[in-house]
């Protein structure tokens, strides 16, 4: 007889040693697969960018800033979906290994080397899709509406303080973290999609930064200060010099740095070195002393 096909979702504990399963064969990729991989994932994350300026573009007082805060966040949730559901490596999602390294079943060699070779090609990935959304043009649609929204986005992240983009970084990949989590529950592809969308809107909704995200959102903005046509300017009744902010070195110090920075914090810490204890380190201390007090019942709350 065939097996009947379990289709419950599988409990924390049960998430927990998938999410070290997946932590260790991430490592495991050769560099060549995780970094193709992870220009994909940047070019994901950029799609969903992408997807997000144009909904709100010239939304201006049509809608209230809060409305529209969700429905970025709402079309956002593409990228995650096609990192999760497509196949990539995407370097905030990856904090997640943590888990693994934490129960030493991933050297900190391979750690720290996965983040670097994703980290990088998912800045390939982000900046080549910058470069080709601004070659086609696509900011000018809506009789600018478009290029106005990715100038406005860009010019509020590259604003921020160092304390204030670490803070936020923090914040946002608590999110994405636990929606990479949450999906480790799935068993079909609509579980993953459904698991993904809640924080990921969240996340954007709030303002919260993502660094892969910022790779495509900041230099988007600074190719249109430096690079669009007169024509366009004149169109959206602006001038270059109204956003004195976006420069590559604001881009770095102001932005990419500090909020990768709280990306790791967040996502590391925060979630993955927190369910590593929870759920895979603790219950074997206290399995360890029933053991030794000769005890032979399971630990309570992990049977």
């Amino acid at each position: 007889m065939t097996p009947e096909l379990t289709l419950d979702a599988l409990l924390p504990a049960e998430m927990a040693a998938k999410a070290e399963q997946i932590g260790v064969k991430k490592a495991a990729l050769n560099w060549v697969t995780q970094f193709v991989l992870a220009i994909l994932a940047g070019a994901f994350i950029s799609l969903g960018a992408i997807f997000a300026t144009t909904a709100v573009a010239g939304a201006g007082d049509a809608l209230p800033y809060g409305v529209q805060r969700l429905l970025a966040g709402l079309v956002f949730s593409l990228g995650l979906i096609l990192v999760i559901i497509g196949g990539a490596e995407l370097f905030t999602g990856n904090n997640l290994i943590v888990m693994a390294w934490a129960n030493h079943k991933v050297t900190t060699g391979a750690l720290l080397k996965n983040w670097g070779i994703v980290y990088l090609g998912n800045f390939v990935g982000a900046f080549a899709t910058a470069i080709l959304v601004f070659a086609s043009g696509q900011y000018t649609f809506g009789k600018g509406v478009v290029g106005l929204a990715a100038l406005s986005t860009a010019n509020g992240k590259v604003g921020l303080d160092f304390v204030q983009a670490v803070v936020l970084g923090i914040l946002c990949n608590v999110l994405v973290c636990l929606a990479v989590w949450l999906t480790f529950s799935a068993r079909t592809t609509t579980d993953r999609i459904l698991a993904i969308i809640p924080p990921i809107t969240a996340f954007v909704a709030a303002g919260f930064e993502h660094s892969i995200a910022n790779m495509y959102f900041i230099p988007m903005g600074i190719f249109i200060r430096l690079f669009a046509p007169a024509s366009f300017w004149t169109t959206i009744g602006k001038t270059a010099a109204d956003y004195p902010l976006l420069t590559w070195d604001r881009f770095l110090v102001n932005n990419l740095v500090p909020v990768t920075l709280g990306n790791i914090i967040g996502g590391a810490v925060l979630v993955g070195a927190v369910y590593w204890f929870v759920y895979l380190w603790h219950p074997q201390v206290l399995k360890q002393r029933e053991e030794k007090l000769g005890r032979t019942h399971p630990v309570r709350g992990f049977h």
